[in-house]
């Protein structure tokens, strides 16, 4: 019988050879070409994405992630480590804001290590899986394996033990305050962790429970460095919990646990419903499934392996932030802990995001595939709103000093100028007109720092005692453009209108004619000397001149006129790239990592790394050459993208660096938001397909698609001829089909008239 099946089995590979079929897959999970590592190689010299493994849902309140860093370092996971200190419950969305309202989990045999140093255990990516999931690794210093499955507010976790008569599990607090208390008749740890790194009330806490189903055998909780056994309360700056059994070899422990922004009762209500009595098997396959929804909304065909992991890992990435930072009550109502007042309120209420990264693509996405969250999201900025008196720009969980702009502005006009609505428009049209007349003033990134001076000047000084000047003037000129458009929408009054319609030119203020860059400009109107445009800071934020002059987002058109027409806009574009990667780092006294990940990825000043130049190479679309837009984003998605731990070129930031790749991928990208407008790269993949929430389908196909064929000879919208350098977001939600057909030499003709060209406000 065995070798009739394999002469059938012979006889089927002969004629598919023969007949020269393709190789037949069957369809596989999309969340197995995830690879939460990817980026995880990082350190604070050298970013290759300052990612960790997040296992957790879309969006999800708690996520957590194996541990090898020590207990508040902002590396919590490195790659190139060898040791594991505990599972960790984080909420961290940069190794720099670092992370708030952890506490981890630790299994270990033989003689009781509860300190984080001594309990750490060797162990092997070669033992280890990570999912968005589903985490498995093996402590090999105790013979252990661990297994973890998320829920959005709480976790399963799977350890099997060896045959021991001493194994543990610990349950380890962290610094700055926290509680512990067990209670052995229930088989629960209970208690709280207070530990952030700013942006919180002062009655912040972040209450657990952990049911277990074995009885305890030892209990013990420790305090600073002394362990106190048979007890089982304690509190102060850093506590954790014991609890011991004997076990038999292969034996399974599980511990069910959940967490609370609201109240010790709210955090059993979470584990309650999110768990309950759900198996392992029965949560990790639910949370598999969450993941599976949400991958499949966007279905790409063709591409190499790591093509479709690269892809996939991205948009797990962008699926992450911002997080949910609400909860739902006994009521069934929606509700949240405030960040900024220490209330409990009702409404949603989102955290863990920095606009001045995520307003470039991330909410753009959402616009276009999550309208529905998007709504969420903004009715969480008007409470936030309500609750600070201020919009947030970087928040986690509450305000949070951290960069510069107006950034709010931008996802809240373009979100309703796409015609989302659902959410109080007038209380964030008030914000972000108050937004325009000052800043928070404990806080110089909430709000316009140095707004007098631009209200009255047009522009931020040089010479005023405010950083970052220039980049700041850009941005609140971006966002004056932002709010025209809304004002517009909303009907507001002319006067007002014509007032951020002007603002929305202010870019023009520190346009330097003799160099073709913006430069720094002084108060009484000469510009700053002398003037280097290499030169990282100072004037910009993390960039250079060559970096932030493209940040015209809303009027490209009049930023080419200002350089003297089409071709010299070009030919700086050009320099960007075949210029040597120099710079001069004398403003910060030591190479920043952005610089250093600009110098080393050998493509000339282009620091696609840091976010600032991100759309840059989408502006050759503006000035009738396409085709350099087209080979040079394939160029960037091939040599600066891969799914392995080394997989980016810089800073992840909450999905951004992984929203440009989605969009790039597919073929466009949203270069000014706002706007309303897509403009065109070139699409990597063979098929795109995405299920649009409205019910409709939208779908790119790519003829002729190889790594050689990367510019487009021809383009068709719904069969028709299509010679523009874009499409709009309303256009996309109706459905149909772009067709690209792809050529390995460019078409000078196409996309080159001036009707091709993006939006621009002057044009």
């Amino acid at each position: 019988m065995k070798k009739t099946k394999l002469l059938i089995l012979l006889f089927t590979v002969l004629l598919s050879a023969c007949s020269g079929a393709k190789e037949i897959h069957t369809e596989q999970s999309l969340v197995d070409f995830v690879n939460p590592l990817m980026g995880t190689d990082s350190d604070y010299t050298l970013s290759n994405g300052n990612t960790y493994p997040a296992i957790a849902m879309p969006w999800g309140m708690n996520f957590w992630t194996p541990q090898t860093g020590e207990m508040g370092n902002g590396w919590c996971y490195a790659y190139d480590a060898k040791k594991i200190r505990g599972i960790k419950q984080t909420h961290q969305p940069s190794p720099w804001i670092n992370d708030y309202a952890a506490f981890s989990l630790m299994a270990v045999t033989g003689d009781l290590k509860f300190k984080e140093d001594e309990r750490a255990s060797w162990f092997s990516h070669k033992a280890e899986v990570a999912n968005p999931n589903y985490y498995k690794v093996y402590l090999a210093d105790y013979d252990v394996r661990v297994e973890l499955t998320p829920t959005e507010r709480a976790a399963m976790f799977r350890f099997t033990f060896p045959k021991s008569e001493k194994s543990y599990i610990l349950l380890d607090g962290f610094f700055k305050g926290s509680e512990v208390k067990i209670l052995p008749e229930e088989r629960k740890i209970i208690g709280y962790c207070r530990n952030n790194s700013g942006g919180v009330p002062a009655n912040f806490h972040n209450y657990f429970v952990a049911e277990f189903d074995k009885d305890f055998e030892v209990i013990n909780t420790w305090k600073g460095d002394k362990l106190s056994k048979g007890s089982t309360f304690a509190s102060g700056d850093h506590v954790g919990a014991v609890v011991g059994f004997k076990t038999k070899k292969g034996e399974v422990v599980h511990v069910k646990v959940a967490s609370s922004f609201v109240s010790p009762e709210q955090a059993q209500l979470n584990l309650d419903r999110e768990i309950g009595t759900k198996s392992f098997d029965e949560v990790l396959a639910k949370a598999k499934q969450a993941w599976e929804n949400e991958l499949s909304r966007i279905k790409v065909e063709g591409g190499t392996d790591d093509q479709l992991k690269t892809f996939y890992s991205c948009l797990y990435r962008v699926l992450l932030f911002p997080r949910k930072f609400y909860e739902i009550n006994d009521k069934n109502e929606v509700i949240h802990y405030s960040p900024y007042n220490g209330k409990v309120l009702p409404g949603y209420m989102f955290t863990d995001n920095g606009f001045w990264d995520t307003f470039r693509a991330v909410f753009p996405f959402f616009t276009l595939m999550y309208p529905d969250l998007d709504t969420q999201i903004m009715e969480g900025l008007a409470n936030t709103y309500k609750e600070s008196g201020w919009l947030p720009e970087w928040a986690s969980p509450g305000h949070r000093g951290c960069m510069i702009g107006s950034n709010s502005t931008s996802i809240i006009a373009d979100a309703y100028l796409k015609g989302i609505r659902g959410f109080d428009i007038e209380t964030l049209y008030e914000a972000i007109l108050k937004n325009t007349k000052g800043y928070k003033s404990d806080i110089t990134s909430v709000g316009r720092y140095g707004a007098d001076y631009y209200n009255e000047l047009g522009y931020v000084p040089y010479n005023v005692g405010i950083n970052e000047n220039v980049a700041r003037t850009l941005e609140y000129s971006y966002a004056d453009f932002c709010i025209w458009k809304l004002a517009q929408k909303l009907d507001r009054p002319q006067a007002e209108i014509d007032l951020f319609a002007k603002r929305a030119q202010n870019y023009r203020n520190v346009f330097d004619k003799e160099s073709g860059l913006m430069r720094g400009k002084n108060k009484n109107g000469t510009f700053q000397s002398p003037f280097n445009p290499l030169k990282w800071g100072d004037a910009f934020t993390e960039g250079n001149s060559l970096h932030y002059t493209w940040s015209v987002f809303q009027d490209v058109n009049g930023l080419i006129h200002l350089m003297g027409g089409k071709e010299k806009f070009i030919s700086t574009l050009d320099t960007v790239f075949e210029m040597p990667p120099k710079f001069d780092d004398s403003y910060y006294g030591t190479t920043i990592h952005e610089i250093r990940e600009m110098q080393i990825a050998n493509m000339g000043n282009y620091a696609h790394g840091n976010q600032p130049i991100q759309h840059m190479i989408y502006l050759y679309n503006f000035a009738g050459e396409p085709w350099k837009a087209q080979s040079r984003v394939r160029e960037v998605m091939d040599k600066l993208y891969n799914p392995q731990a080394d997989g980016y070129c810089g800073d992840e930031d909450n999905g951004q660096t992984s929203a440009w790749y989605v969009f790039s991928s597919m073929g466009f990208y949203p270069v000014c938001p706002g706007s309303g407008e897509y403009v065109f790269g070139s699409p990597l993949f063979d098929k795109v397909t995405l299920s649009l929430e409205n019910g409709n389908t939208f779908t790119i196909t790519s003829k002729n698609n190889n790594p050689k064929n990367v510019f487009v000879e021809d383009l068709k919208w719904n069969g028709k001829e299509y010679d523009a350098n874009f499409i709009r977001h309303s256009d996309i939600l109706k459905g149909g089909s772009l067709e690209f057909d792809m050529s390995a030499q460019p078409n000078k003709h196409r996309g080159v008239k001036q009707e091709s060209m993006p939006y621009s406000m002057s044009k």
